[in-house]
């Protein structure tokens, strides 16, 4: 069966692609394959997962390619060289550039610890989103996976879940839970639905 093939970029331990990885290995993933994982640090324990899924690696790290655009570049050619269909953001800590985001418009997506419009833009990332949103006092919070265009968490909104803040939560508390209870959830779903409509275009 023809199946698009699949690139996750990460920057540090991969909760996010192991959540994919599972979905994949447990056959919930059928119109994708999970080809390549990127990762702009060698420490990143994505870099592990992926090994141990059988999956190619490539680091194009930070320290040693300080320019970004040359840091792209390198990215590019590596999800060129592997024939990528889709690429997904997983807890990749870099912004991306338009001239990046273009090449694969609709064909890039991200998952976000919030539901976009809240808590989201330049400066919302990791532990930050839920420090602000339980600053805020929501009651309700959750995550959303949107494609990815030269708006910061500004593109199309594909699936997003909702998360009960309950009392006495910390940043930390609540950012497990939202992984758990709907980053982990929504973000193979989607991997699949983007898939599923590729193949179809």
């Amino acid at each position: 069966m023809n199946r698009v093939r699949v690139a996750v970029l990460c920057s540090g331990g991969g909760t996010n692609l192991q959540a994919i990885l599972d979905s994949a290995a447990a056959g919930a993933v059928p119109s994708g394959e999970i080809a390549l994982v990127v990762s702009d640090s060698a420490q990143a324990f994505a870099l592990e997962r992926a090994k141990r899924a059988g999956v190619a690696t490539c680091v194009v790290d930070k320290k040693q390619y300080p320019d970004r655009r040359e840091r792209e570049q390198r990215i590019l050619a590596a999800l060129e060289e592997a024939g990528i269909g889709l690429v997904v953001l997983a807890g990749f800590m870099t912004i991306l550039s338009e001239a990046f985001t273009k090449k694969y418009e609709m064909r890039m997506i991200n998952v976000h610890p919030s539901l976009i419009p809240s808590f989201c833009g330049p400066g919302f990332y990791g532990l930050k989103v839920h420090e602000a949103a339980l600053a805020r006092g929501v009651k309700v919070t959750g995550a959303t996976v949107h494609f990815v265009n030269e708006v910061c968490d500004g593109g199309p909104i594909i699936a997003q879940k909702a998360v009960e803040v309950q009392e006495g939560d910390t940043p930390e508390v609540l950012q497990k839970r939202v992984m758990r209870e709907a980053e982990w959830i929504i973000l193979p779903r989607a991997v699949e639905t983007v898939c599923k409509q590729l193949l179809k275009d």
